[in-house]
């Protein structure tokens, strides 16, 4: 019963959002995603690995992302693996202009195997650091907790399809008190009241395989889908004074190929 109250109590958080302000329509738009994973094992169940990626959006019209990173793991047993490390991220915002990102992880997974079939839970904590002018908009160190439920499939000699589904919870999101005057269409009484909104703000769905070419080459071939559902405040840093608050939504399909490298 508390595990039940729980999980909607958290999916709940997100719909206080339209309760409190307008909600964008939905856009769509679809893109391409091509990485690289270089693994490379240092003693029985201690890996490093190297990873980079490149992101199109915009309908294949621009990039939007690159990234790279660092991260080690350990895998405790045949059930339990622990991992972290530092991603650098260089994204474009809305307006086209490219902010850096440095962003800490840790994670846990725990598998069981079922025969050929394999299903493991991933649970990734995140800080994200990111240097903004107006931290009343947006949090320069954001939380978020990453859970992959993901199911594969390994009876095949070079082939191994799999599919999961991952929510990412952010909780440190600004958050503000303010009064709506619809006769004139302004905010007043605006006040800044810290970083402690927390809501589900993507969930996201892949299907692929992954090709083992040889020992150590392999290519992973993915579908993406994924909804974003991001609080959009326009704050005057000088003032401050509210000028917009509401929910945008957002849809994105990606096609992804990865290269892997493992010795």
């Amino acid at each position: 019963m508390r595990k039940g109250l729980l999980i909607l109590a958290v999916l709940f958080v997100p719909l206080m959002g339209f309760a409190q302000a307008p909600v964008a329509d939905l856009d769509w738009d679809c893109g391409a995603r091509v990485g690289f994973t270089v693994d490379k094992k240092l003693m029985k169940g201690l890996h490093l690995t190297a990873d980079g990626q490149v992101r199109m959006v915009d309908n294949f019209a621009s990039v939007g992302r690159w990234d790279a990173g660092l991260g080690l793991s350990y895998k405790i047993n045949k059930t339990f693996k622990v991992g972290g490390g530092y991603q650098f991220i260089h994204k474009a915002n809305s307006a086209g202009e490219w902010i850096p990102r440095h962003r800490f992880y840790v994670d846990g997974m725990a598998s069981m195997h079922f025969g050929y079939w394999h299903l493991s839970l991933k649970e990734k904590l995140q800080l994200t650091h990111r240097d903004y002018n107006n931290t009343y908009e947006n949090n320069p160190n954001s939380l978020a907790l990453k859970s992959r439920l993901k199911v594969s499939y390994k009876g095949l000699e070079y082939w191994t399809p799999y599919g999961y589904v991952e929510v990412r919870n952010v909780f440190n999101d600004p958050t503000c008190s303010a009064v709506w005057n619809s006769a004139i269409g302004t905010y007043s009484d605006y006040s800044f009241t810290g970083y402690n909104d927390a809501y589900v703000n993507r969930v996201r769905g892949v299907i692929g395989t992954e090709w083992k070419i040889n020992k150590q080459n392999a290519l992973d071939f993915y579908l993406l889908g994924e909804y974003c559902y991001d609080k959009c405040l326009d704050v005057d840093k000088n003032g401050p004074t509210l000028k917009s608050l509401y929910y945008s939504q957002h849809f994105h399909t990606a096609l992804c190929v990865g290269y892997i490298f493992s010795f």
